[in-house]
C-alpha cells in the first residue's frame, strides 16, 4: 500500500495547524484576561469575578501582569522566531498558572469556574509538549 506525500505530511501539518491554533487561542485568553483585571476598577471587577474583590489590588494587578505575559510569551516569540524557545517557557508558566488557579477556585467552593482552567491546562500543555519536542520552532538566524 503506497502513501503520497501528502498523506505522509498531514499529520505533522495538522499538529503545527493545532499547535498555532492552541496558541492563538491562549494568547487571546491570557492577554484579554490580563487586561480587563489591569485596567477595570477593582469594583467593576469584583462584580464580575468575585476574588477580585477578596484580595489587594497589587496582588489583583500582578496576576494580570502574569496573564499578560504569558499571553504574549506564548505567541510573539513563535511568530517572530527571536527565542522561539521562551514559548515552550510561557506554555509550562501558562501551565503551572492553571494549576495554581484550580486549586485557588476550588478551595474558594467555585468549582464552576474550572471548567475553564483545565481547557487552558491542556491547550498549555499541549503547546509545551509540542513546541519542545514534536514541532519545535526554528530560530531566525541574522
Amino acid at each position: 500500500m503506497s502513501t503520497t506525500a501528502f498523506e505522509t505530511a498531514a499529520p505533522g501539518r495538522a499538529l503545527r495547524i493545532g499547535l498555532w491554533a492552541a496558541q492563538v487561542v491562549l494568547a487571546f485568553v491570557f492577554i484579554s484576561a490580563g487586561l480587563v483585571k489591569l485596567t477595570t476598577p477593582i469594583p467593576a471587577l469584583a462584580a464580575m469575578m468575585p476574588w477580585a474583590g477578596q484580595y489587594s489590588e497589587t496582588f489583583v494587578r500582578a496576576i494580570a501582569l502574569v496573564d499578560l505575559a504569558g499571553g504574549i510569551g506564548i505567541l510573539l516569540p513563535a511568530l517572530t522566531r527571536i527565542l522561539p524557545r521562551l514559548t515552550v517557557l510561557a506554555a509550562l508558566g501558562c501551565t503551572v498558572l492553571q494549576v495554581i488557579a484550580l486549586f485557588f477556585h476550588l478551595s474558594r467552593g467555585e468549582a464552576a469556574v474550572t471548567p475553564l482552567n483545565m481547557v487552558l491546562l491542556a491547550l498549555s500543555l499541549f503547546v509545551a509538549w509540542g513546541r519542545h519536542g514534536k514541532a519545535p520552532i526554528a530560530p531566525r538566524q541574522f
